[in-house]
């Protein structure tokens, strides 16, 4: 079966974005250099991505302006908005609870959740992530959008995996 996998980066002290919803503090402590590619590892394994309008509006018109950068996978953006889907892009405002449920009984790749946090916080709500694979960038916002809001329950992790660079540290755990 295929697993909800939340890949993404946070300051030290919680935040995916500053007050302004801006990710330009997203790197590490030197050079590029320096940085391994993690991402191409992880999408291996990824053939589908859950996103929330702020991600998807910010990637299309900030990060990315002209061209998709996820064009190898299905991506479905959840939203109020009324847009045309396209055969990689599918606009959709399905619950995104039941949205999931349907997608990780289909056959295919893992499903990665890309982002924003109000999508994110439902997920963990309902205890339906499998594996957390966050990157912990060397930097305090002090304010800004936090990636765990407040919680109902807790929920126990185990430790798959850590590994550091260029002030960076990839922590990847999986519901026990």
């Amino acid at each position: 079966m295929r697993k909800i996998v939340l890949f993404i980066a946070m300051s030290l002290d919680g935040y995916i974005a500053d007050s302004n919803g801006g990710v330009g503090w997203l790197n590490g402590h030197g050079s590029d250099d320096e940085n391994l590619d993690v991402y191409s590892e992880f999408v291996k394994d990824i053939d589908t991505i859950l996103m929330g309008w702020n991600t998807y509006y910010q990637v299309a018109t900030e990060l990315s302006p002209t061209e998709w950068i996820y064009s190898d996978f299905i991506t479905y953006v959840i939203t109020h908005n009324e847009r045309n889907s396209t055969d990689k892009i599918r606009f959709t405002d399905e619950n995104p609870i039941d949205l999931l449920t349907k997608l990780k009984s289909e056959t295919g790749k893992n499903i990665w959740i890309c982002g924003g946090a109000n999508l994110i916080q439902q997920l963990i709500h309902r205890d339906l992530i499998d594996q957390y694979y966050i990157s912990v960038i060397p930097t305090l916002l002090g304010s800004g959008i936090r990636l765990f809001g407040s919680m109902e329950k807790e929920i126990k992790l185990k430790l798959q995996g850590t590994q550091t660079y260029n002030g960076i540290t990839d922590l990847v755990y999986t519901r026990r």
